[in-house]
């Protein structure tokens, strides 16, 4: 007996007309709660569909995304401001949180002890020598965890940055939420310290690169795709381009229905007084560096119901939550209807243009490595040189009793000191930057072999 009320359809290797009068028997017998003949039959085979109504908010997600600028120490006002990001987060009650610059673990337990009762399920990603700074919080249950640092990161000699010390990288956890598999992703690109001259452009594009490479092959198993984080892209800059036509994902202030807050989603605001105001010259409405983006893997989609960002202070206290502003998002899970399963995404042409300026740009850092390289291990066979002949000097004073005036001995332990340390610094530099070129090389094949498949799949149409 069928006594489902959802939508029939039915689908016929028949002609035109049979096809007809198998409709109308069908709708017959359905009316009657006559059991359908010849469902066996491999020419007819009918499946209850829900409609549209049904499908509605099958599941919802609430979203909370945000760099939470806790430098121990460093940043102004850390402590109370992890604080309200707690308050905020036991208050709301969102289904995930994912939290970047969380540099130290006390701050990450001190939140978990915090929201505990209303997110049980939490993981800290622990990357490079002061960590990743990366942790996510979720109502549901976390059954796996996986972390991958990306393979360039900026320069160690560059303290005054730090971004090689934290090992930037991407963190996933896989949830299972009503029979929804969701691969959720929480990252930190490398910043950009000067837009004019920035020398870290290649790296944020490899790290991109790398970002959509690590979800498309590990994400093949869900049937949504989360990623949230700090880009420290702009919106038109190429790795975010990379990103959303690559690797599939959905900007979700872009897609969504509503936005609240920034009406350009700004999350570096002028007005915040933690920001630079130096930076945001060129900006004075701000600029939008941190995303939640998403897409469906399976035969479910995802609809954006709203986009929300904060603006400046906090309602309890008069001061941000963090030097960036936080991202708030409220997704919608529906299973698909059985046309909408049958459409296959389309490749864009205009893809093939965001992987040459990609390749490009790593090109172009791939020159400055080489650079860098090239003058490393010259300034190492230079110091080896100077070595040489300092016991060249040495030796010529031991044996050479011709000579009436006295060796200088601290002199030469100085400029021997100084020569060895000249050497140890420029080998590591050298090997340094020559992993660095290694994998520039790497990626710039990856997007070579990229660009021809994706070029032989439009020719072949």
């Amino acid at each position: 007996m069928l006594h489902n009320p959802a939508k029939l359809q039915v689908i016929f290797a028949l002609p035109l007309s049979v096809k007809d009068f198998y409709l109308l028997l069908l709708q017959s017998l359905t009316e009657r709660g006559t059991p359908c003949p010849h469902t066996q039959d491999h020419r007819l085979r009918v499946r209850l569909v829900p409609t549209r109504m049904d499908r509605d908010h099958l599941l919802q997600l609430r979203i909370f995304d945000l760099n939470c600028w806790g430098i121990r120490y460093l940043s102004k006002l850390q402590q109370e401001r992890i604080e309200l990001i707690g308050d905020v987060l036991s208050q709301e009650g969102f289904d995930l949180a994912l939290l970047q610059e969380v540099w130290s673990e006390k701050d990450y337990w001190g939140l978990k002890k915090k929201l505990c009762a209303r997110y049980p399920s939490s993981h800290y990603f622990k990357s490079g020598v002061i960590g990743s700074g990366l942790c996510i919080f979720s109502k549901h249950q976390i059954l796996d965890t996986f972390l991958y640092q990306y393979s360039v990161n900026g320069y160690p000699y560059m303290f005054q940055h730090g971004d090689w010390f934290g090992g930037k990288s991407v963190g996933l956890v896989v949830l299972k939420i009503q029979g929804i598999v969701f691969n959720v992703y929480v990252t930190h690109l490398h910043a950009e310290y000067c837009r004019e001259k920035d020398a870290y452009l290649s790296h944020r594009v490899v790290q991109a690169w790398e970002l959509g490479q690590f979800i498309q092959h590990t994400s093949k198993g869900a049937d949504v795709v989360l990623l949230g984080g700090d880009l420290n892209m702009h919106s038109e800059d190429v790795g975010v381009r990379l990103l959303r036509g690559w690797a599939g994902l959905r900007d979700s202030f872009i897609a969504a229905e509503k936005v609240v807050g920034c009406e350009d989603g700004s999350t570096l605001l002028p007005a915040n007084r933690f920001t630079s105001k130096k930076e945001l010259k060129c900006y004075p409405q701000g600029i939008r560096i941190d995303y939640i983006l998403y897409k469906s893997m399976s035969q479910y989609e995802v609809r954006c119901n709203s986009h929300e960002t904060t603006t400046g202070t906090t309602p309890s206290k008069d001061i941000p939550y963090s030097d960036h502003e936080a991202v708030m998002v409220t997704l919608s899970v529906a299973r698909k209807l059985p046309e909408e399963e049958l459409n296959h995404p389309t490749i864009e042409p205009v893809l093939v243009d965001i992987l040459n300026e990609a390749r490009m740009e790593v090109r172009v850092g791939l020159h400055s490595a080489e650079r860098q390289q090239y003058s490393c291990g010259r300034m190492a066979v230079l110091a080896v040189l100077l070595l040489l002949m300092q016991g060249a000097m040495g030796l010529s004073s031991m044996f050479g009793g011709a000579l009436q005036q006295p060796f200088p001995k601290f002199s030469f332990s100085l400029l021997s000191l100084l020569a060895v340390l000249v050497l140890l610094l420029s080998t590591g530099l050298y090997l340094f930057h020559t992993i660095e070129v290694k994998v520039l090389q790497r990626t710039e094949d990856q997007m070579r072999l990229a660009l021809q498949t994706l070029q032989d799949k439009i020719s072949s149409g």
